[in-house]
């Protein structure tokens, strides 16, 4: 019988309830992962199924969001780095393997991050983007938790698709 989803098992404990649905929700996306992608190819990793994006992008696109996300609740604003690599997403050429590997330090950097973060206010101001639109450090802890599951979502469908 399958383990139950890590919210359902406490495997991370964090005093802050935001923090540790966060850190569910990543712990959910290396499980997932894993068990989804196993066994594809690097082609399959690329192929593009119609207007589904492939599996790479999805990937990376994880991956970048995690650290512009993060990086937002910090409070700070994205490096030149940042931009480009957001950029780069959906460029082809990394292997399966690559692209796990950097979902992995993603999440494990963020995890990290997070946990220095002072919690005690919620509403406290964030701004994303080069527009500086409004936010705040709960708001983005919740997209960062919901948009990483929504594409973990689609890796998964993607991933289906290479297998049919």
């Amino acid at each position: 019988m399958p383990l139950p989803e890590p919210w359902l098992r406490g495997t991370r404990p964090h005093p802050h309830p935001i923090l540790r649905a966060v850190l569910h929700s990543f712990e959910q996306v290396r499980e997932d992962l894993a068990l989804h992608t196993a066994g594809l190819t690097d082609e399959q990793t690329w192929r593009s199924y119609g207007a589904v994006a492939p599996l790479g992008y999805q990937l990376r696109h994880i991956a970048g969001s995690v650290d512009r996300l993060t990086t937002y609740a910090a409070g700070e604003a994205l490096t030149e780095t940042q931009l480009e690599a957001g950029r780069q997403e959906a460029v082809p050429g990394a292997s399966l393997e690559e692209l796990i590997q950097r979902v992995e330090a993603a999440l494990a950097e963020a995890s990290e991050r997070l946990g220095t973060l002072d919690l005690s206010d919620l509403d406290a101001p964030r701004f994303v983007g080069r527009q500086r639109l409004p936010a705040t450090l709960g708001g983005l802890l919740l997209h960062l938790a919901e948009h990483t599951q929504r594409h973990l979502g689609e890796a998964i469908i993607t991933a289906k698709l290479a297998r049919a």
